[in-house]
C-alpha cells in the first residue's frame, strides 16, 4: 500500500531524475589523474599551497549538495512507494 499521492510520486521522481543528471555531470566536471574538464572553468590555472582552486573547492560543495539532495530523494521515494 502507498503512502503518499501519485502527484507526490511523480514530483518527486522527475525531481530525482534532474538531481541525479546534475550529479553526473558534476562528477564528470572533476578533475582526475589527468585533469578532467574542471581545467576548462578555470580549475587547472594555479594551484596555491591548499592544493586546490577555489573553482574546485566551489565544484566539490556543489557535489557534496547535489549527493545529498539525491540520497534524500532516494529515501523519500522508497518510503512514497513502500
Amino acid at each position: 500500500m502507498r503512502k503518499g499521492s501519485p502527484l507526490l510520486a511523480g514530483i518527486v521522481t522527475v525531481f530525482h531524475v534532474l538531481v541525479s543528471l546534475l550529479l553526473i555531470f558534476l562528477i564528470l566536471l572533476h578533475s582526475g589523474k589527468g585533469g578532467g574538464m574542471s581545467e576548462v572553468f578555470g580549475g587547472g590555472m594555479s594551484t596555491g599551497l591548499a592544493g586546490s582552486t577555489t573553482v574546485e573547492k566551489n565544484l566539490d560543495r556543489i557535489t557534496v549538495v547535489a549527493s545529498v539532495l539525491f540520497a534524500l530523494t532516494t529515501l523519500l521515494l522508497a518510503w512514497i512507494w513502500n
